[in-house]
Parts: C-alpha cells; structure tokens; sequence
C-alpha cells in the first residue's frame, strides 16, 4: 500500500496553516489553531479516525475567528484529498456513529469526488458555547467538503448540550472517514463504475 501521508502548506493574507497528516495512522495529534473549542474537536477527529494529526494555524483572531475557522476546514480537506490521491481501492463509503450521554449523531460519506453537504439537527434549545457556535461548524465542514470533494451527510439525532453535540459530531465524522478511506484489496482501480471519482 502507497503511504498516504501529506505535508501541507495553506498561506493568505489572513491566515497561515501547516497540516501534517497520515491517514494510516495511530490517532496521534498535535493542534495547536488558536481556536480552543476547535483544538478540542480536532484532537477527538484524530483520536477516532485514527488519523495522525499535526495542524498549527495563525489566522487574524483580534477581527474573530471566521477566516481562521474556515481556511483550517479547507487546508484539512485538500490535506486528505492530496493523501487519498488516486482513490485506488479505497472503501469510497463510510458510516460512524457516536453518542456522549444524551447526544447521538450519525454521519455518513462518500469520497465521491462531488462535494455536497447536508447537515440536520434536532430542534431542541441548545445554548452554544461563547467562542464557537453551529454557524462556525457549519461553515467548517462547507469548507472541508469543499477542499476534499466529499458528500457528507450529517445528522444530530438527539442532544442538547452544544459541547456534547459537536463532540459526537467530529467523532461520528472522524469514524465515517476512517471507514471510507480504508483499503478493500478485493476492489481493484477506482471504486466507480464510472473509471473516475
């Protein structure tokens, strides 16, 4: 099997950002974003993909945190599209679960080469933390799905405490992308009828 691992660079005028990602990896992390809800997810992303994970991010945090938030989601996303490259017997598909006490979220993938993202959550009052909220979340994984031309649909299926929520959501989402990015040595080429993703 090729080693699936990328080194990558993401510089603007708003933010500077290093990935350092293995895909086959043991879940090791370091991240360091700036972001201190967001380092937290992060860790829990790598820690349940199985994703070693180093991310060190610098972005314009004395206007807020949307550039930062939103160039992490992108860099991560061409990091894994980069790894993945060819896509050559790779699962494709990819379904995680996760629950925290009250919380449960599903979230399912298909490194389709078509980015498209759905994302429904229970309709319960659920107070949001100060610094990050779901409109960043959202904005997040837009970004990543974007950058790594995934489908992802993500659903909350029951919680009301926001920190529980956005836990069980990068764990279901870390679980999903660890089942769709493994190898299947009984497919052989790319995993579409279509010769292409």
């Amino acid at each position: 099997m090729k080693n699936r691992q990328v080194l990558l660079k993401r510089k603007t005028k708003e933010t500077d950002i290093s990935v350092k990602l293995n895909i086959d990896g043991q879940g090791k992390y370091k991240i360091n974003t700036g972001i201190a809800f967001l380092d937290h997810m992060l860790s829990l992303f790598a820690k349940h993909g199985v994703f070693d994970l180093e991310l060190k991010a610098k972005g314009d945090l004395d206007i807020d945190i949307h550039h930062t938030n939103e160039d992490i989601g992108i860099a991560l996303g061409e990091a894994f599209s980069k790894a993945l490259s060819t896509k050559v017997s790779i699962k494709r598909f990819g379904v995680g679960y996760s629950i925290l006490d009250e919380s449960m979220a599903r979230s399912v993938i298909d490194i389709s080469g078509r980015p498209h993202l759905e994302v429904s959550l229970v309709k319960n009052k659920i107070q949001e933390e100060k610094d990050y909220n779901f409109s960043y979340f959202k904005h997040f994984l837009r970004s990543f799905v974007n950058a790594s031309k995934v489908t992802l649909h993500l659903d909350v299926l029951k919680g009301n405490d926001f920190h529980h929520v956005l836990e069980v959501c990068f764990k279901a989402l870390a679980i999903s992308l660890d089942q769709a990015t493994i190898i299947d040595k009984r497919k052989k080429g790319i995993p579409s009828t279509k010769g292409k993703l």
